[in-house]
């Protein structure tokens, strides 16, 4: 199935903003990268750049979501999907050379529009993780909502901040899911 031209205008946009920033790039350089013309970008995004921009970096995290959810959708179990899901997030936001373009360059600009996003990011990824949760081997007590919730949070704040974990080893981070996330949520026996 070819790309359809909105999703060509919001690709472009990202590469853009990688490109220029977000202060610099122009409904005229999301038109040129896309290979359409201005009043193309106008058509979709009719209240300009603010609109253009806003929906794009909502894209790309939607677009970093689905490519997180297809590295993990083999996962044997529970934990395994955690300890996926944390380490290949984690190493996207470090190489993911648009956002390290902003974030080094006009990150005054950038925070507004992930916090705008943050909400439905939050809630879409801790539904997930419930609806995972659901089939799993519980400690007595423990709400699969509230458990996906939290660890939609916690894991969210991990794959930007590491803290005092090495992400990019697997023994710590399996130290962090098994050890931290999950033991108070997974029954000792899914954690082995």
């Amino acid at each position: 199935m070819s790309e359809t031209v909105r999703t060509r205008i919001l690709r472009a946009t990202v590469a853009c903003l990688g490109r220029y920033g977000i202060a610099k790039t122009t409904v005229d350089d999301a038109a040129r990268e896309a290979g359409v013309a201005r009043a193309t970008v106008y058509r979709h995004f009719p209240d300009g750049k603010d609109q253009l921009i806003s929906e794009a970096i909502t894209w790309a995290v939607a677009q970093f979501f689905l490519e997180l959810e297809q590295e993990v959708a083999d996962a044997p179990d529970f934990a395994t999907l955690m300890e996926r899901a944390i380490r290949y997030a984690h190493r996207r936001v470090d190489e993911h050379e648009v956002l390290q373009k902003v974030l080094e360059t006009e990150p005054e600009r950038l925070l507004p529009q992930l916090t705008q996003s943050a909400p439905l990011v939050q809630a879409t990824l801790g539904a997930y993780l419930a609806e995972r949760l659901a089939d799993e081997p519980l400690r007595p007590g423990v709400d699969p909502e509230q458990a996906g919730d939290w660890l939609a949070r916690m894991g969210l704040s991990f794959i930007l901040a590491e803290g005092r974990w090495d992400l990019s080893d697997p023994a710590d981070v399996r130290r962090l899911v098994r050890g931290e996330l999950l033991v108070s949520i997974l029954e000792p026996a899914a954690l082995r």
